[in-house]
């Protein structure tokens, strides 16, 4: 296993759709042991295939819940069916970040329920029902298989700041990444 480095906003790979995983093989599961690593060691609760560079539809999650459930798997080509956003401006508990826009936080609403209909490493179909934090998760990775971030959808004041800071740390441009573990940036 391996940390990757991870692409920031600007590289071509996270602003187009991702293909579809063809056969899950040995080079797959050798991608998703260091998509795990470079999730944990980052550390992000979700890592999509894109943002190291590999533009397959494959996203890794690991989360553990107010209760103290631990969700952690990969999602293999998955679909995503999520409610109607709540209408009005985001909550300061409704703040995201990303791995790929690594150290701000912006408030983004998103769906409170969702639906994730994928494939794990074995090849066997699974559905998760989630709510909250764990619907945000699956909607946040699976806009990157998309090739959607979520400084993507952000309203117009705050896209404002996002131009900003990439201009200012010459982000927005291909080729840009950063190490987990060896950089000190936090997303």
């Amino acid at each position: 296993m391996a940390v990757l480095p991870i692409r920031i906003s600007g590289d071509p790979v996270l602003h187009s759709p991702a293909a579809p995983v063809e056969e899950i093989d040995d080079t797959i599961r050798e991608l998703v042991a260091d998509m795990f690593e470079t999730m944990d060691r980052a550390p992000g609760v979700g890592l999509a295939a894109p943002q190291v560079g590999v533009p397959l539809r494959i996203f890794t999650f690991g989360w553990t819940d107010e209760s103290g459930k631990a969700w952690r798997d990969v999602a293999i080509n998955p679909e995503l069916w999520i409610s109607p956003p709540p209408a009005g401006e985001p909550d300061l508990d409704e703040e995201e970040g990303c791995l790929s826009f690594p150290g701000e936080r912006f408030g983004l609403r998103r769906a409170e329920h969702a639906i994730l209909r994928a494939t794990d490493l074995d090849g066997n179909g699974y559905e998760i029902q989630a709510h909250g934090w764990l619907a945000r998760i699956f909607q946040h990775e699976y806009d990157h298989l998309d090739g959607t971030l979520y400084i993507d959808r952000l309203g117009e004041s705050d896209r404002k700041i996002v131009h900003k800071i990439s201009k200012k740390l010459g982000w927005g441009k291909p080729g840009v990444q950063w190490m987990p573990g060896v950089d000190d940036l936090e997303g």
